[in-house]
């Protein structure tokens, strides 16, 4: 059994071997296994070394006439003579266990050695001591980490002292009292006095953590930790240092008195001044004054938060929004808005499923990722991109053979510009199919289209690839208008060999599959591809970093590639406020599981220093030093020399496509609802504070809006539109719009600048919520009949930006076709909805929208004058118009009726047909859009929207009864 576990271990890490190997990170596995090894030879050796050494000195040291010396046996006797014959074997099964153990934990902290061994210099020092921020980050952990492990070590060497002593007779539990021999009492106060003496080195320690309390109003010393705290941490070092000496006495004087008093004076040291003298100054100096005592230690908290979580340079902006269309001219409005994403990556991934993906066994994420491409003009548009990757061999199908040997990869990069479609709702490709086509892959110069690296191609654990250049059996892609297939040959530079006998059996081991080693389509050309998911091949290379929950793909230099933030992150940072990534990065797509949570665990320090890519086609992992300011990315860069290349080896192809990343954006915005004020008397306040809204698109759901990546035009100096990532603030009390913030995401002197709209406090801006609201109030008459019948109305993502002197609300309106109707549902852009202030606008585009909300705006501006220049005149004008007006009305709804039946019948008709012909349907279906805002605009809307209808004569009841049931825009059947 022990060589099969034995063959087994060794298998794992040999495999391991060979794929840094594959990649050329070789430097990593030595440097971490070597550190383990030497750190796990060190805690166990250390271990045994004290404790061990302890338990022989005891029984080196027993009486010399056994228990008899104390008049008798005792129950320790039958103990005694129950154990002694196999003390030996007991003792070195103990000492095995206990080194197993220790080792192993010690090893354990193998980045806490690496760090103190590499430490980086800071350049600034913190505000209490006066120490480099480095010896926080670096050296206290590991002071702490030495200390843990001595006390343990010296706790059961007291422990095990104390049996063995027992055991053969150095003291006994006799009444009156305990007898201890001379030698038992000398060596248990021996190592009491040694605990005692690690405890004042403890306290000693002690004061300088409390640069991470928790005792006051927020982290960081406080007024009790400066003004108490660290006297007494001070006082019982000494203490402490004083009782030590008394157990040392112990040794050369006999009784227990020394050691009793001691243990009498540390106990009540440690509970007076420790505990009750701190007490008292927090309840009766700080509580009563709090806001006072506590200002200069909330200064050094902001301070210091700010640094940490990279916020310091946050540029905060008052404008002056306007919230009234009407005073705004659309000129004044940026470019940027008439090209804003409309395809939301969130809900279109299901479209990109049903109209790109070609066979079941390929598909798509749950969510896609949002990026920026030239268009034919060569102006960058923002693209909603993914790639085809893929799932598994077809139902059936999914034998060994199949799932390692045939389907090994996914195809085609799949994008579509973000502002635009086509007349069916559906995205306007740019890049799709199979072979890829488009004017995206022709711009770009894809030349390799493979996927055998992918965030679901990792579906499949592994797959072997290459095994016949001269026979491919790798399914490349279905062939065109047939049943056959184009088949490959994988003939990358990644992946593990597994020619060799020696290689097939010890993959054969790791994944428990005979065939590995027996199939004769493993031959001396095959290679075994694993690890496949870019985050696990980067978290694999780089364990140190914490890596951002979304990757996305990129074509870069004619090449499918996966670009992966990295994070250099530290709960150690004097002074900043310590909270759970999980929690500061949690929202709508983490909950719904579309990106990879982050783990629950507190940092206090963050920074983007590593961009790392990893080709889709080989799997090659490139390392790039982003931040070479950050201490932590230098300290790691010294442990492990070369793996991180610099910035400037990345190519203008990759630089183009680099953009600020999501989960740092998130932690960024969580500190910013509150650290956005830096003086103390208002953060202690907290009026000013802030909430990330929830997404309104969720309904009652309360999960946070996520970020959105959108092409923006900041209102400053003479800003152009620049690819950025925004978010949205609202009060901590009210519903209103607080702020607004965006980071640049461009590569230039706008990377990562982040800059913060504050809206004026005497004009309330509507939140996302409330313009949600609008938007569902206004438009249900007109959104209602889409969603009726056979389809569902979704909401897109709710976008934000700076437009004419305010903030514009842009969301995109899907229909998609309920479960159950005999195709697959996805949805398709029928409508988009803006708002200014509290000024609406629905359409089929985005520009009629617009003209909707400023366009009547001007108009009115523009009559508002006559009418009261020429009141009479107006008057006259207008009482023939009133007399005439509901027999004209009455005949125009019943044309609009007329044309909403004959629009829809003619699009059922169209649906009827065989094939369906989807070009006369969607024809029909956009007449019977404008039947019925003709409907609306005539006052036939219904009475959920609030808006009354103009003429007494015509009622809501005027509506058509074809209309509740007309089916919205149907998918086109996906290609064969």
């Amino acid at each position: 059994m022990a060589i099969v576990a034995f063959f087994f271990l060794f298998s794992g890490i040999y495999t391991d071997y060979l794929w840094f190997d594959a990649i050329d990170y070789t430097s990593v596995f030595s440097g971490v296994l070597l550190t383990e090894i030497v750190l796990f030879l060190a805690g166990a050796v250390l271990m045994v070394g004290i404790v061990g050494g302890n338990m022989l000195l005891a029984f080196r040291t027993r009486p010399m006439f056994g228990p008899a010396m104390f008049g008798g046996g005792s129950g320790a006797d039958r103990y005694r003579m129950a154990l002694d014959p196999h003390r030996k074997l007991i003792f070195i099964v103990g000492m095995g266990m206990l080194a197993l153990f220790a080792g192993s934990s010690f090893a354990g902290q193998w980045q806490t050695w690496m760090k103190f061994a590499n430490g980086a210099s800071f350049g600034k020092a913190d505000a209490l001591f006066g120490f480099d921020i480095s010896f926080f980050m670096f050296d206290y952990p590991f002071i702490r980490m030495v200390l843990n492990f001595l006390f343990t070590a010296v706790i059961i060497s007291i422990i095990l002292s104390a049996i063995t002593h027992y055991l053969y007779g150095g003291f006994r539990l006799q009444s009156p009292g305990v007898h201890a021999s001379r030698a038992a009492r000398a060596h248990l106060s021996v190592l009491l006095g040694v605990f005692v003496l690690l405890k004042a080195v403890a306290y000693w320690i002690d004061r300088y953590g409390l640069v991470f309390s928790d005792r006051g109003f927020v982290n960081g010393a406080s007024y009790t930790d400066v003004n108490a705290v660290l006297p007494a941490k001070t006082i019982l070092a000494i203490i402490a240092l004083i009782c030590a000496a008394l157990f040392f006495a112990g040794v050369i004087r006999p009784g227990g008195m020394l050691p009793g008093v001691s243990f009498g004076l540390l106990v009540l040291s440690a509970v007076l001044i420790g505990g009750v003298y701190p007490l008292l100054v927090e309840q009766f100096q700080v509580k009563p004054n709090q806001q006072l005592k506590e200002a200069a230690f909330i200064d050094r908290n902001i301070d210091a938060t700010r640094e940490a979580y990279g916020i310091s340079g946050a540029e905060m902006i008052e404008y002056t929004a306007e919230a009234d269309p009407a005073k705004v001219k659309t000129n004044d409005g940026d470019a940027s808005v008439s090209g804003v994403r409309l395809l939301d990556p969130a809900l279109v991934s299901a479209t990109y499923e049903q109209t790109q993906r070609i066979r079941g066994f390929y598909g798509f994420p749950d969510q896609l990722d949002v990026d920026r491409y030239p268009d034919s003009n060569g102006k960058l548009v923002d693209h909603v991109v993914s790639v085809r990757e893929l799932l598994g061999p077809p139902e059936g199908q999914n034998n060994w053979i199949n799932k390692a040997l045939v389907y090994t990869h996914g195809y085609g990069f799949v994008a579509a510009p973000g502002n635009e479609v086509d007349s069916g709702g559906l995205p306007a490709y740019d890049a799709k199919d199979m072979p890829v086509t488009g004017q995206l892959s022709t711009s770009t110069k894809l030349s390799e289209p493979r996927v055998y690296f992918g965030e679901t191609t990792a579906a499949n654990e592994y797959v072997i690839a290459g095994g016949n250049p001269n026979n491919p059996q790798e399914l490349d892609y279905p062939e065109t208008g047939g049943t056959g297939q184009k088949n490959t040959t994988y003939t990358g530079k990644g992946g593990v060999p597994v020619g060799s006998f020696i290689n097939r059996m010890m993959f054969a081991a790791k994944y428990g599959e005979k065939n590995i080693l027996l199939s004769g389509d493993v031959n001396d050309n095959s290679k075994i591809l694993y690890v496949r998911n870019p985050r696990d091949r980067v978290e694999k290379v780089a364990p140190f970093l914490t890596l951002d929950g979304n990757p996305y793909p990129a074509i870069i230099d004619g090449r499918i590639t996966w670009i992966v933030d990295g994070y250099t992150t530290s709960n150690e940072y004097p002074y900043s406020q310590s909270e759970s990534l999980g929690d500061m990065t949690r929202d709508t797509t983490t909950d719904r599981r579309v990106v990879a949570q982050q783990p629950q665990d507190h940092i206090n320090y963050i920074r983007n220093s590593v961009k790392a890519t990893v080709d889709a086609y080989d799997g090659t992992v490139t390392l790039y030093g982003w931040d070479d300011n950050d201490p932590v990315l230098k300290t790691w860069s010294k442990a492990f020399p070369g793996i991180i290349r610099p910035a400037s080896d990345m190519s203008p192809d990759l630089n183009s496509h680099v953009r600020y990343p999501e989960d740092l954006f998130k932690v960024q915005r969580y500190t910013l609802s509150r650290y956005h004020i830096t003086n103390a008397g208002a953060f202690y306040s907290g009026q000013d504070f802030w909430n990330v809204p929830n997404d309104p698109s969720q309904g009652d759901q309360q999960t946070k809006q996520p970020p959105y990546y959108l092409t923006t035009t900041m209102p400053v100096g003479n800003a152009k539109p620049s690819f950025s990532l925004t978010t949205t603030f609202v009060p901590r009390e009210g519903p209103n719009l607080a702020a607004f913030m965006a980071a640049g995401s461009t590569v230039g002197d706008d990377y990562g600048k982040l800059r913060i709209l504050r809206m004026p406090s005497n004009t309330a801006i509507p939140g996302p919520g409330q313009a949600q609201n609008n938007f569902q109030n206004k438009f249900s008459g007109e959104l209602g009949p889409l969603g009726l019948g056979q389809a569902n109305v979704k909401y897109g993502n709710l976008l934000t930006l700076p437009y004419a002197g305010g903030l514009i609300y842009i969301e995109p309106v899907y229909v998609q076709t309920k479960a159950g109707t005999g195709q697959e549902p996805y949805p398709i852009l029928r409508r988009v909805l803006v708002a200014f202030g509290n000024k609406v606008g629905s359409g089929d585009k985005l520009e009629d929208a617009l003209k909707q909300v400023f366009g009547d705006a001007q108009q009115t501006t523009q009559t508002q004058p006559n009418q009261q220049t020429q009141p009479n005149q107006q008057t006259t004008q207008t009482q023939p118009n009133q007399q005439t007006q509901p027999n004209q009305q009455i005949t125009a709804l019943t044309q609009a009726i007329t044309t909403a039946e004959k629009a829809y019948a003619d699009a059922q008709n169209a649906l009827k047909a065989n094939p369906p012909n989807w070009e006369e349907y969607g024809k029909a279906q956009k007449r019977l859009d404008d039947a019925l805002k003709a409907l609306r605009n005539l006052g036939a809307e219904p009475a959920a929207t609030g808006t009354p209808s103009p003429s007494p004569s015509v009622s809501p009841s005027a509506t058509p009864t074809t209309s509740p049931t007309v089916s919205p825009t149907p998918s086109p059947a996906p290609s064969p």
